[in-house]
């Protein structure tokens, strides 16, 4: 949640493929027929006008470094792609997860938190080639966007969207409603995903990579998965890669058996590739607001809330929401611009808005003035009741939103109550809590563990979060002078 009203915002960027069908093209990876739903000038326009989303959206990692880094490589093994009819273009994205996508037309992007997880030029070369072999097959061009599940939970995101207003949290809300269902992307196909394994080492190889780092990447996501979500990986925002365990397998069966070219590394080594990406940011963006547990904490708009424990939470450039277990119930904040009479912006919404006041009423949230309205609204999806509340801040006009079915609002009514009043201004506690967190190298001393490198340089990643980052083991003895990133508070 930014300061000013950005229309970018996280959510997945989803690429309009569901054209008609124009005809077969020859796919230049494998040099068959197949079936595409876009003729390359349109896979250009769309790629082009998604790419804009993304940087509005989304956002870039704003280090000049950094992005040249990745363009150099992106660039050595575009020149060796089977598809070279395209312009491709390479950059970071504000994501603290570890991801990489591939928009049609060439445009490839890899997350600051992927950045963060590798652990080799070689690893990072392979993903990035990874994600050419995509381009390079049209694997965009040949798959059609899956529909979402339908039913209670997607109909409160989509009534829930009318209830918070137009624009950016509109769409939030909606999106909100239908995490659940995992299906806001369509995935590759697994043989898509082997295919454009294969296309990446071999790219990768051929330009003086090792191939191996793919494998050796695909195994550090693996282990990261199963510490962040204690199980199976499951589809994520922007998630097109499942299964890395398997893949992994593949992978390093295949990296052998590739010729690699005479290209040198551009980062000679581990101590140089770290170098390179010392000082990047991981986790949530400050700037954008942070959760600790369930405290939302804003140090640029200098405020703090509390959303319900064991609600799904999400955060993103203009709203943050929370979504009820049972995904029948959902909180919206929004910044909605200058501070001013929140009376006023309530008549304005009400106005607006297809929706009936119940009830209505100034009052007071903390030691700001507020304007409170119980509404209802109806559509073709069903009926939705609303907690909406204006609350004055110093910082611009805050709206908060709990919505939820008829049936189900009377019992989540209280929640919503407490949410409205745990809105707080930011304690230095707060502050502190927000900090940002750079990733760092520290050398380890003769004998150490990761744990015992964590405790001395007050490293805030766990200690199996650590081992993972550093695709070594936690309880290890370590030599003297081994390189260690950590996440340090800044």
């Amino acid at each position: 949640m930014r300061r000013p009203l950005s229309r970018r915002r996280q959510q997945p960027i989803a690429v309009a493929l569901a054209l008609a069908l124009t005809a077969c093209a020859t796919n230049p990876v494998t040099g068959r027929q197949d079936l595409v739903f876009m003729s390359p000038e349109r896979e250009a326009a769309i790629g082009k006008q998604e790419a804009a989303k993304v940087e509005q959206q989304i956002g870039l990692v704003r280090d000049p470094g950094l992005t040249r880094y990745v363009e150099q490589i992106g660039a050595r093994m575009a020149k060796a792609s089977p598809r070279r009819d395209v312009a491709y273009h390479f950059a970071v994205a504000d994501m603290a997860e570890a991801n990489a996508f591939a928009l049609p037309g060439g445009w490839i992007y890899v997350s600051r938190g992927l950045v963060a997880l590798a652990n080799s030029e070689d690893e990072l070369a392979g993903v990035i080639g990874h994600e050419i072999g995509h381009v390079a097959a049209r694997h965009a061009a040949q798959r059609e966007a899956r529909a979402t599940g339908v039913g209670l939970l997607s109909v409160l995101g989509t009534i829930a969207a009318g209830i918070v207003g137009g624009g950016q949290a509109a769409q939030m809300a909606s999106q909100l409603g239908q995490v659940a269902g995992a299906g806001l992307i369509a995935s590759y196909g697994r043989d898509q995903e082997r295919q454009a394994d294969e296309v990446g080492q071999q790219l990768a190889a051929s330009s003086g990579w090792n191939p191996s780092g793919l494998a050796d990447f695909l195994q550090t996501l693996e282990r990261e998965d199963v510490v962040r979500t204690g199980n199976k990986r499951q589809p994520s925002f922007l998630d097109s890669h499942p299964l890395p365990g398997e893949r992994a397998v593949v992978a390093r069966e295949r990296a052998p058996g590739l010729p690699r070219g005479a290209g040198a590394p551009i980062a000679k080594g581990r101590a140089a590739f770290l170098q390179r990406i010392d000082g990047i940011l991981v986790g949530p963006n400050p700037e954008e607001g942070v959760f600790r547990d369930d405290h939302f904490l804003h140090p640029g708009l200098g405020f703090a809330m509390t959303f319900p424990q064991k609600w799904q939470t999400q955060n993103t450039k203009s709203a943050v929401g929370a979504m009820s277990p049972q995904r029948d119930a959902m909180i919206v904040l929004e910044l909605q611009g200058p501070t001013g009479d929140p009376r006023a912006a309530a008549q304005r919404w009400v106005q607006a808005s297809p929706v009936r006041v119940a009830q209505s009423g100034a009052t007071r949230v903390g030691q700001w003035q507020a304007f409170r309205a119980l509404v209802e609204a109806q559509s073709q999806q069903g009926s939705i009741a609303a907690d909406v509340t204006w609350i004055a801040h110093p910082q611009g006009m805050f709206r908060i939103s709990g919505v939820a079915p008829p049936s189900r609002y009377r019992a989540a009514a209280p929640t919503f109550e407490r949410v409205v009043a745990s809105f707080r201004p930011l304690s230095a506690a707060d502050r502190d809590a927000a900090r940002p967190l750079r990733l760092r190298v520290a050398k380890a001393r003769a004998g150490e563990t990761l744990v015992d490198v964590g405790r001395r340089t007050g490293n805030r990643w766990s200690p199996k979060q650590t081992a993972v980052a550093n695709a070594i083991a936690a309880e290890s003895p370590l030599p003297a002078g081994t390189l260690v990133k950590v996440a340090l508070p800044e």
